[in-house]
């Protein structure tokens, strides 16, 4: 936060641009603070507070990450049983073990305070380098072992490269940064040496281009690859330079891997030319050089040698297979190093990131690796992926085929949401999510167990790409032709219902997926599905006129792709609460429906009109003497949205459809017919861009152009709620899983909750980037989250399950930054750990400003408020009626003696062993037991009415200044019957003086007034003939009484006409705005006239009549009508009759000027003042006309106007 301390401006966040006046501070509680709960002072300093987190929603974890960095993956064997595969996800490590089919065993924590730039995995361990990017955060080195950080390398004094590469071998540790190697002892981690290159001529200077390995049998030797293309051999343990090798060309460019082969002395070198050169060191001659005859793999990045001894030759039973890759391609070659080295295959489409044109990730493979004495190839790219690969022993195929795959998204997340349940309270409930990306893909996440989440599968696109000739036993393919090209395009909205899902038995068809196949007798074929259920996610895509149906069960697609009826793209999908029907609207504005199960089509919206409903419909519209009222509103056939549906729903009893349009108008189907039952019209003043449906409550939201959350009741069919406060366009909403919140993200990093009871912004916090998605859970624990940056998902613990957290109304000066979740959990918040966080939000004392003057007890809101207590209504009720209820319960007989029990088992007297007699001198007594207990009986009853006298004394003694609060709080804690007991109990004339007065004193202060009306009424009942019997010696004192119900009937008086007042008014009101809604067309109300020049109380009315007689300033101020209806003149003035030649010599803002004069009166602005407020408006245009026009055609007559010089080059800055 930073404090200007020479003017009265805070600025809380540059980034959020939330800027406030302190005068507003001191002088008016902010937006947000005036309407927070008003129970309590709130205090507000001269600093606000900065919270850790959010109040509602505590980071948990991130999911779906797996290799999603360049950095490359480094791998440990474990005997000879498995091997550990450890990949970097940023600021943490993930670790696989191959023999679980890739199942993630490790997480590393605590997390690197930068993120991690090199990896290298030596006995048990993995050391990871982070930082020095910059300037920021100098570099480290950790060491991990079983996920925990056992060790740290000291760092060299001075030291800000950071480390690109580590390699271990016999007692050295190096590390290769940008122009330097530092090495480290790997007894003790300690630093023993940095090793800086001889400067070279040119630009490049020292530069450490690529690669650095040991050759094995090479004591303290290692072998460093450099910008100008030549290879150093360094002697780590003297510091001193071995040998040189320089390249074969001068043109042949940087070194961009280096790797040691399999027959001694000799090393792979590879170039930023595409070329490989196979080269001994010990007598620096070149053993081969080979280059790939396609540019797939133009960059080499990773080489690496089979070591198992097979794969080359012409049985391929001799070693010398050579595997590469590069980072800006998706292929990985095969070479053969016999008889000069050959390409005896390419592995096609190994990792395929979208590219960079449609917003996905750039680059391609960042590591390819055979396991050491195995047939395994393991790699990994930027699509955060990691694959391994084996070659088949007896196949004639030199091309590996996949043995394990671990990914996930490899694009940004654009659509989340939890997978509903077939079920209540089933187990899955709230522990799946449903994800969409830009990389064309649809994602399953078991947030319970890491190793069951999927892609779902959208055939074998690599069978597809060999039909097509892309994976053939040909080396060279078409460039401009990917993998991704097979695929459906971008997901751009889905819908799911489990309730027709039949799991993994689901019959799949016999035909392909989205083949829509018919059966022989022309119709589609459903018996199969009939029984074990069919698909129940639908999808619509980016550009494309299909929706596409999936099985959830058998994570794969489906039988049918829906053509949208007029041919235009998918815009919405909705699946009707049981499963069977699909919905797809079109950006035309089309609505169809279809049945899941046969793919067949059911309905339209509106439904098509036959021959005669079309004569029909066309003699009713050419009548016109037929009476408007008589006239449907809505015809068959009528009311199709004239723009994209942008929202689909259906209600639970699949009566009514639902659908919204960016045209601004809500209508609502018979889903049966396809007729239009209703509209809601927002067109005048908003744009439609998404809806959400809360089904158990029948509220639907929608979410405007408007920068609006506004939402409907669907059984009313009226606006509800409006949302204010988001600053940039909505992302993404959802109700929570009670329907009491609704969560928002926004295009300025701010994920906002508003309370719909009371239409409160209640929590708000900034994360790093826009949130793009958002999910709430059924079970209310998580919140997901996707961002702009990141291919994770990240979930969020809702604090409010084990915790009470306050919720009172906030404003955007207290909306604070948080931290976004991270894969490791760390400086995250587990359920438990989340409830049981005391960490509370501190104001300090000093210097603090009261903004709320309210009272500071929590029981009442206001002192113009009139409130009931919290005692539940039957208590009370029962107090008032009690000598009823206990007339009725009276028995109407005694009670009977129970039988006897046999003379072996004491014998029970109403559930307790009936009491022992002691019998002496003849006569009977009760036990000492018995006695005891009659004296605890008496002695409960005696003590509360001891209780409730003292305090009705205490209240007494100060009668002027007393407070009746600890009386009448005791006396509402008691029981009806101990109530009841407590007032008749009252001894003499002063006690019911002062409790009389206690009633007055509660019923002045506005609170509890059914309990006083109650107590009141009991009192008066058991006391009346005291209050009204004659007066004896205690005259004064029963005067004194009388007195005391006077001022009692005088302040009931004047608040029942308080309230009769307030009724009577609210009343009114409510009338009125029935009457208005009945009045007369808007035209019967605007009448124009003829003026030479406006009048000095020119008036502004509402468009849709419902507002009027406005003054400019009241216009401006309020914006839109009450009726949602636009401002305008009641009159229109006329133009001065010489305005043509007058005005055509003004400039811009001159001709402002006198427009606006037209409709602003001089006794409202002054003219010097309203040309002053014109002239500072355009000042800041980047040209003087502010809207040049330039000419494109003079002898046509054809101008340009540029209306895009403003501050923001947008045709808004001019108005």
């Amino acid at each position: 936060m930073v404090r200007v301390e020479s003017s009265d401006i805070w600025i809380h966040d540059p980034s959020s641009a939330i800027v406030m006046e302190k005068s507003e501070m001191t002088n008016d509680p902010p937006r947000g603070e005036a309407a927070a709960s008003p129970a309590k002072r709130l205090k507000v300093a001269h600093q606000p507070p900065q919270p850790r987190n959010s109040t509602i929603f505590a980071p948990f974890r991130t999911i779906g990450l797996v290799s999603p960095t360049p950095v490359p993956f480094t791998s440990l064997p474990l005997g000879k049983t498995t091997f550990q595969i450890t990949t970097s996800v940023g600021h943490c490590l993930h670790t696989y073990d191959l023999r679980r089919g890739l199942r993630l065993i490790f997480i590393t924590r605590p997390q690197t305070p930068a993120p991690i730039t090199a990896t290298v995995a030596w006995k048990e361990r993995v050391l990871a380098a982070w930082g020095g990017e910059g300037a920021v955060q100098a570099p480290g080195i950790w060491v991990f072992q079983r996920g925990r950080k056992c060790a740290e390398l000291g760092m060299p004094n001075g030291s800000s490269e950071p480390i690109k590469e580590l390699i271990v071998f016999g007692s050295w540790i190096v590390g290769r940064c940008l122009t330097r190697i530092e090495v480290w002892k790997s007894a003790n981690y300690e630093h023993y040496t940095t090793i800086t290159p001889l400067a070279s001529s040119g630009p490049t200077r020292n530069t450490l281009s690529g690669g650095v390995c040991n050759v094995p049998t090479f004591l303290n030797k290692i072998v460093v690859g450099k910008q100008d293309g030549g290879v150093d051999i360094w002697n780590v343990s003297t510091g001193k330079l071995v040998y040189t090798v320089f390249p074969p060309d001068l043109s042949s460019g940087a070194v961009t891997s280096i790797q040691p082969a399999t027959a001694l002395s000799l090393v792979a070198i590879a170039r930023t030319d595409g070329s490989i050169v196979i080269h001994d060191i010990q007598t620096d001659r070149v053993i081969t050089e080979l280059r790939a005859q396609s540019d797939h793999n133009a960059n080499i990045t990773s080489i690496s040698f089979r070591t198992d001894g097979y794969g080359a030759g012409e049985d391929g039973q001799e070693s010398g297979l050579m595997a590469t890759a590069g980072n800006d391609g998706t292929d990985v070659t095969i070479w053969d190093l016999h008889n000069g080295g050959r390409v005896v295959g390419v592995l096609h489409g190994a990792h395929n990131p979208p590219s960079s044109v449609h917003g996905g990730v750039s680059g391609g493979i960042s590591k390819v690796e055979f396991l050491p004495g195995q047939d395994v190839m393991v790699t990994s790219g930027l699509d955060n992926a990691l694959k391994t690969w084996i070659f088949d022993a007896n196949s004639l195929s030199t091309v590996p085929r996949i043995l394990h795959s671990r990914s996930g998204h490899a694009a940004p997340v654009t659509l989340l949401d939890f997978l509903p349940t077939n079920s209540e309270d089933a187990e899955a409930t709230g522990k799946w999510i449903l994800s969409a990306g830009r990389d064309q893909s649809l994602w399953g996440w078991s947030i319970r167990q890491d190793g069951q989440s999927g892609e779902l599968s959208q055939g074998s696109i690599r069978k597809k790409a060999k039909k097509l000739g892309l994976l053939g036993s040909n080396l060279e393919i078409d460039s401009s032709t990917s993998l991704d090209d097979l695929k459906a395009p971008k997901i751009t909205c889905f819908a799911c219902s489990l309730n027709r899902d039949g799991g993994m038995g689901a019959a799949p068809g016999a035909g392909g997926i989205w083949a829509n196949v018919v059966s022989k007798k022309g119709t589609h074929d459903a018996s199969d599905s009939g029984m074990t259920g069919w698909e129940s996610i639908v999808t619509g895509h980016r550009g494309d006129k299909h929706a596409r149906t999936w099985f959830w069960g058998r994570k794969r697609a489906g039988r049918w792709a829906f053509e949208t009826t007029d041919g235009t793209e998918v815009t919405s999908v909705a699946v009707s609460s049981c499963g069977t029907f699909a919905l797809v609207g079109s950006a035309g504005g089309s609505i169809s429906m279809f049945n899941l199960q046969s793919g067949l089509l059911r309905q339209r919206f509106p439904a098509p009109l036959n021959r005669a409903q079309a004569q029909k419909l066309k003699l009713e519209q050419s009548d016109l003497t037929r009476a408007s009222r008589n006239t449907p509103r809505f015809g068959p056939g009528t009311g199709k949205h004239r723009k994209a549906v942008t929202g689909l729903l259906v209600d639970p009893l699949n009566r009514t459809v639902v659908s919204c349009g960016i045209e601004g108008k809500i209508k609502f189907w018979d889903m049966h017919s396809g007729v239009l039952k209703d509209e809601i019209d927002w067109s005048r003043t908003t744009a439609i861009t998404a809806a959400r449906y809360y089904m158990p409550s029948d509220l639907v939201a929608f979410s405007c152009d408007d920068l609006s959350l506004r939402v409907i009741d669907l059984e009313t069919k009226k606006l509800v709620r409006e949302l204010w406060g988001c600053l940039g366009q909505i992302n993404d909403f959802c109700f929570s899983n009670d329907g009491r919140w609704i969560i928002a993200a926004s295009m300025d990093s701010v994920i906002r909750v508003w309370d719909l009871p009371t239409a409160h912004l209640i929590s708000a916090f900034q994360v790093e980037s826009p949130c793009t998605a958002l999910a709430f859970s059924d079970t209310g624990e998580y919140l997901a989250t996707a961002h702009a940056d990141s291919v994770g998902i990240n979930l969020w613990n809702n604090r409010t399950l084990f915790t009470h957290v306050p919720t009172r109304k906030i404003g955007d000066e207290e909306i604070m930054r948080v931290t976004l979740p991270t894969p490791s959990g760390e400086r995250g918040q587990g359920l438990l750990s989340a409830a049981f966080d005391e960490t509370e939000q501190e104001f300090p004392e000093e210097d603090d400003v009261l903004i709320d003057e309210s009272p500071a007890d929590i029981d009442t809101l206001s002192n113009d408020l009139l409130s009931l207590s919290l005692i539940p209504k039957a208590r009370w009720q029962t107090l008032l009626h009690l000598q009823t209820i206990k007339a009725r319960n009276k028995p109407t007989e005694p009670p009977k003696a129970p039988e006897k029990a046999p003379f072996f088992l004491p014998s029970l007297t109403n559930g307790r062993p009936e009491p022992k007699v002691v019998v002496t001198n003849g006569a009977s007594r009760p036990s000492a037991d018995n006695h005891t207990l009659s004296h605890l009986s008496r002695a409960t009853t005696s003590s509360t009415q001891s209780e409730f006298t003292t305090h009705l004394g205490t209240f007494a003694h100060q009668r002027q200044n007393g407070d009746p609060d600890p009386l009448l709080t005791h006396l509402s804690a008691l029981t009806p019957s101990a109530a009841d007991s407590a007032i008749r109990t009252l001894a003499n004339l002063d006690e019911m003086t002062a409790f009389v007065q206690a009633l007055t004193v509660r019923l002045r202060q506005r609170r509890d007034y059914e309990l006083v009306q109650t107590w009141m009424s009991v009192f008066l009942r058991c006391h009346g003939d005291v209050i009204v019997g004659q007066d004896n010696e205690n005259g004064g004192v029963k005067e004194a009484l009388r007195q005391a119900l006077r001022d009692w009937r005088q302040e009931q008086g004047r608040e029942g006409r308080r309230l009769d007042e307030l009724v009577g008014y609210c009343s009114g009101v409510a009338a009125w705005l029935r009457m208005r809604t009945n009045l007369v067309d808007f035209a019967e109300v605007l009448q124009l006239r003829d003026m030479s020049s406006p009048t000095t109380s020119q008036r502004y009315l509402s468009t849709r009549g419902g507002s009027y007689g406005f003054s400019f300033e009241e216009t401006v101020l309020k914006g839109l009508a009450a009726d949602q209806g636009l401002f305008l003149p009641e009159d229109i003035p006329s133009l001065p009759s010489n305005w043509q030649h007058d005005w055509s010599h003004m400039s811009f803002s001159e001709l402002a000027f006198q427009i606006f004069s037209l409709y602003i009166a001089p006794s409202e602005i002054e003219p010097v003042a309203l040309r002053d407020i014109i002239d500072r408006s355009y000042s800041s245009f980047r040209v003087s006309s502010v809207t040049p026009t330039v000419t494109l055609d003079n002898a046509r007559k054809i101008h340009l106007l540029e209306l895009y010089h403003g501050e923001t080059f947008a045709f808004k800055d001019i108005v």
